[in-house]
């Protein structure tokens, strides 16, 4: 895939971030390809769905965003409606998402450049609604905490709701998580949860999280959650502080669905979508969460093993008896060749039909 036409997402409180961002501009410059600036906080213009976000920017074939994690989402979020790839440059304190340090900027856009490159195509997630998702008026001043104007509510895709099935579709995308968390701190959230349209449970609790296998390291993880491996397409229900004495998370099906319908006597529910606030469920609303129809495709420069990401990334320790015991060696695989059953684990499909 050749890039004609870059897409930024700077995160403009951070001078290295700025600095790296300039470098890009220069890069591109001297092979003659576009740069746009995507997703710019504007007080007073708000700002824009992905979509007309994308469009805004011309459709950059690659978005490149400079900052932490959160910046790399804001990123995702736009890439992926149109296809376009995402490299996230790290410049902020953990950096599981992105995939380079400033230091190696150069070298992996030659390495973009040159085809020379892995993409990472990551599972997202969307919604249906009963009814379009709303952010109350005045609430959006109190969302600003530093992160910028509030994002606009997601727009709904086309067709009505007879003709499209059951519910509101809405044009939304989510690489990590969508979350409904209580509203308000002296009002407990009180949630049924659906899976395939069958009550599993009615929580009492802070918050409900759906995530992809991706948004399994973040706020899922958090709340003791399980780490999936981004290889797998999954769906991963995780309660937050629960008022009950079932807390675990369950792991579904990329084919099932969870629904959430808020119960008649509950406060309101905050709907957050990659750590954005996106709406606001009332009573009797219901939002039901599912695989998406498109993937993030991350830009990697080598196949790296997701594990060794989380180990180092998280600081991960060895058990000091367990070091005690031995050391052992960082790579471990059998010799070859393989033998058959090693060679291609798992059942094979020849069941009679």
């Amino acid at each position: 895939m050749s890039v004609g036409r870059i897409g930024l997402v700077v995160h403009g409180g951070r001078q290295a971030a700025l600095d790296a961002a300039a470098r890009v501009r220069s890069w591109a410059s001297d092979r003659g390809i576009p740069t746009a600036d995507i997703d710019v906080w504007d007080d007073d213009n708000g700002r824009l769905s992905a979509r007309a976000e994308a469009e805004k920017a011309g459709h950059p074939d690659l978005i490149v965003t400079v900052g932490g994690d959160g910046t790399f989402l804001r990123g995702a979020r736009v890439a992926a409606p149109i296809g376009a790839l995402v490299l996230g440059v790290n410049v902020g304190r953990v950096g599981f998402l992105t995939e380079v340090a400033v230091d190696d900027l150069d070298a992996a856009l030659e390495a973009v450049g040159n085809h020379a490159i892995h993409i990472d195509a990551r599972m997202m997630l969307t919604m249906r609604a009963s009814r379009p998702l709303e952010i109350p008026e005045g609430m959006a001043a109190l969302l600003h905490y530093g992160r910028g104007p509030a994002l606009p509510s997601p727009p709904m895709r086309p067709g009505a709701a007879a003709d499209v099935g059951w519910g509101v579709a809405l044009d939304i995308l989510a690489l990590n998580d969508i979350v409904f968390e209580k509203l308000a701190r002296d009002r407990q959230s009180s949630i049924a949860v659906y899976v395939d349209a069958h009550l599993f449970a009615s929580y009492s609790a802070d918050g409900l999280i759906v995530s992809s296998p991706t948004g399994s390291t973040a706020y899922s993880f958090a709340a003791g959650g399980p780490i999936l491996s981004p290889k797998l397409d999954a769906l991963v229900f995780t309660p937050v502080a629960p008022h009950m004495v079932f807390n675990r998370s369950l792991v579904l099906s990329v084919e099932q669905r969870v629904a959430v319908r808020v119960l008649d006597h509950s406060g309101q529910v905050a709907v957050s979508v990659d750590g954005q606030l996106r709406g606001v469920l009332d009573p009797g609303d219901w939002v039901s969460v599912y695989a998406g129809p498109q993937r993030a495709r991350l830009v990697r420069l080598s196949d790296a093993v997701f594990l060794d990401r989380v180990r180092a990334r998280f600081g991960l320790a060895d058990a000091r008896a367990a070091v005690a015991d031995g050391d052992p060696p960082a790579i471990y695989q059998p010799a070859e060749p393989l033998p058959e059953d090693l060679a291609h684990p798992g059942p094979h499909d020849d069941r009679p039909v």
